[in-house]
This record gives structure tokens, sequence and C-alpha cells, in this order.
């Protein structure tokens, strides 16, 4: 008598974004049967808006330096990139004909900088190479029997799967689906959850009517930051901003927005200065302001003599009263260091991306859940941050191929 055959074991990839959709590759590429569920009506919704300026895939930035973007996780994340860094990303993405090239800030584009293209010849490929996609199904968790529960458009269903990786997201831009829903299911499961926080977001200062209806949207361009990091110490770093209409965002303000986060969370509130002048030195500036005004507005005279106006001088009458605004050593050294109190960071729904998530200690080198055999995570929902600029794709990529080769092995050594 023959022996029958084993069914092929399934593999049931919930989240349609870049780590989904890169463990469902390297699963299908494994001879595993995959299916991928998500819960809008197309996969990579939140990828493709990432791209809508240029499709930042990664930096050039070179390891170990690169790590080191991932704080406190450096180690963790360091791991997944040596299966697949930069350079390597940049290769997969050479496999769709899609060449990138290095920016002036380091940052690594396509050389169309669209997103649409590369989603397009990926999303191909998988169904080409036999990825079942289930779009409108949004996860609800498992049934009392273990399968797979889904919300659909035509009522709940259920799945049954051999394995499962998670990629659902953080708590950011919620209209695209990652809105932390499944953080309540997984907690309920014993599963070890850092509260989700905003990232790379902007932050509440709360400004005057006029420089609120006035000046919101104006770029504050060059600028340096001063900051404290967590251990005390002052950091600066030089970048382009943008004022709010309640406060300060841009790429500068994502770039340290982790430690104005937690200092917030640690005092309640933090102060940072912001040097509006860089490229002159105190002294230089204030003897510059210190020449004759000569019947000049104020306005004016900052113009002529600071090469500032508009946003910048508005930003002077926040912080100085009208007979500070006469002494020009005060000005010179508030331009040099203005300060800026920070409420609050702005709502995760409007934030980039998030931080917190599934505890790494939570997983296995694998990203297995201890708590959960089988069930895989990867992507943003799992506890770990970095600044934009190509770094928070790259990790959700290589995260994604961790737990999909993973979920391989699992699958092979329990058949």
């Amino acid at each position: 008598m023959s022996t029958p055959a084993c069914p092929q074991p399934r593999l049931a990839v919930i989240g349609g974004g870049p780590a989904g959709l890169m463990a469902a590759e390297v699963a299908c590429a494994a001879g595993i049967e995959v299916h991928l569920f998500e819960a809008k009506g197309s996969v990579g919704r939140k990828f493709l808006i990432a791209g809508k300026g240029g499709l930042n895939l990664t930096h050039s930035e070179p390891r170990p330096a690169f790590d080191a973007r991932f704080r406190e996780r450096a180690r963790e994340v360091g791991a997944w990139l040596d299966a697949l860094d930069a350079d390597g990303l940049r290769d997969w993405a050479r496999g769709f004909g899609i060449e990138t090239y290095v920016g002036s800030s380091g940052r690594v584009f396509p050389m169309d900088r669209k997103a649409a293209p590369l989603l397009r010849a990926w999303v191909h490929r998988l169904r080409d190479a036999g990825v079942h996609f289930h779009v409108h199904h949004r996860w609800l968790g498992w049934d009392e029997a273990g399968a797979l529960r889904f919300s659909t458009e035509d009522g709940e269903t259920a799945f049954v799967a051999d394995a499962v990786v998670l990629a659902v997201g953080g708590g950011s831009w919620p209209q695209l689906g990652s809105d932390g829903a499944w953080v309540e299911t997984l907690v309920t499961r014993g599963i070890d959850i850092a509260p989700l926080q905003p990232a790379n977001c902007g932050f509440d200062i709360g400004w005057s009517e006029f420089l609120s209806k006035k000046h919101a949207g104006a770029p504050l361009k060059p600028v340096v930051a001063y900051w404290r990091d967590a251990h005390g110490i002052e950091q600066a770093l030089q970048g382009e901003c943008v004022l709010t209409e309640g406060g300060i965002e841009g790429s500068l303000i994502y770039a340290i927005a982790a430690d104005l986060r937690d200092a917030i969370t640690r005092d309640r509130e933090t102060t940072l200065h912001l040097d509006l002048v860089p490229g002159r030195v105190f002294e230089r500036l204030q003897r510059d302001l210190e020449n004759p005004r000569k019947g000049r507005s104020l306005g004016e005279h900052l113009r002529r003599q600071a090469s500032i106006d508009g946003a910048k001088v508005a930003l002077l009458h926040e912080v100085l009263d009208k007979p500070a605004l006469q002494d020009m050593t005060r000005v010179a050294a508030t331009l040099k260091r203005l300060p800026l109190r920070l409420l609050r960071p702005r709502p995760m729904a409007e934030t980039i991306s998030t931080a917190g998530g599934v505890r790494l200690e939570a997983l296995d080198g694998a990203l297995m859940l201890h708590g959960l055999p089988g069930v895989f995570c990867a992507g943003e929902m799992l506890d770990w941050e970095a600044q934009t600029g190509g770094y928070l794709l790259t990790a959700c990529f290589a995260s994604g191929l961790r737990a999909g080769n993973g979920a391989v092995r699992w699958l092979q050594a329990t058949r």
C-alpha cells in the first residue's frame, strides 16, 4: 500500500505591507501554501502613501552606523539586517528591473522615485508564484478551535492554518489599516506588549493666534536643534523643519522625536532650542545687530543685519516681550538659542510610525512568539523604532524575511 501524500503546509500571513509581503515571498519560494490576508481592499497602501513624495526605500549609511539608528534595539535589528541590509534591498529591487540611486542626503530612491511600479511588480510576481490574496479580511483573532477569525464583507469567516505570520502594523495612519486593534487580541493571549506611542511625529507648542494664522506651514531652514538625550547629554543636529498651526514638525524633528517624546513622558514637557542663524557665530551676529537701525523697523533691521524674516521673526516675538526685543544682545542670544516648550507629541493617528508593540523578548530569534508556537510577528507591530530616511522600511522588509524564514523552518520541523 502506498502512503498518502502529506498535504502541503499552509501559512497565513496577516497584513499586506512590506513585512507581510516579504514573509509571503520567502515562504512561497520554499514550497509552502501561502494565504495573505489584508483588511483593506488592496495591499501596500501605506507603502504607496509613504512613496507619494518619492519612495525612500532605504539609506546608504554603512553599517554599523545604520544599525545604531535603531537605538536600544540596534543589536536585534542588526541581526535581521545581516540577511537583508540596504545593499540587499537595492539588489532585490533590481530583480524587478528597478534601479535605485543615492540622493544628496544619503537616502536611496528608485530612479523614477515611484512606489507603485515596484509594488505592482511585486504583487504580480507573488500571484504568479501561487500566493493567495484575500482582501477585505480584517483579522479578529482565533476561535475556540484555533482557527483564524476574519471579518469580511460577507460576514465572519474562519481559516485554518498550520502557521501564522502577523504583520499588522503599528498604530499610525489607521485609515490605511494600521490601527493597533490587534493589541488587545494578543494581550488576552498573554503576550507582552509595550504600549504604542507616537514616533517620527510633530509636537504641540501652542502658538499665539498671529503665528498660527500667518505662519503655519512656513519652513525653517537651515536650523540647528539642541536637546538632551536620555542620558542628559546635550545633542545637536542641523536640518529643516516646518511650523504647524499648533507646533512644529518636519524631518529634523522626526529625527529626534524619540528623545523629545521620552522627555515629555518623564518630565511632562521639554524644551527644544533652535539656532535660527547657524551660519553666524554669536559675536558676529551681536555686532551686526548693534549697527544703527536708522529709523528702520525691527523686522527690516533683522532682515538686513541677520538675514531673517517672516516666520523666524515671528518666533522671536513668541519668546521675547517688547523691551527684550530692543536689547540686541538678548535678541542675538535668542536667535542662537530660541527656546520652544514642547507640550505633547501629536496623536498616533497623525504620525509617520509608532514605537512600542510586541516586545522582542516575547519572541525567539526567528520572531516566533514564545507563548504562541507557530505564530510569528514582523514589521512595525514589533517593539522597535527608527527615524525616517529609509531605516523604517528596511527593517520592515528584513523582519518580514526573518519571520517568513522562521515560519518555513518551523513548518518543516513539525511536519
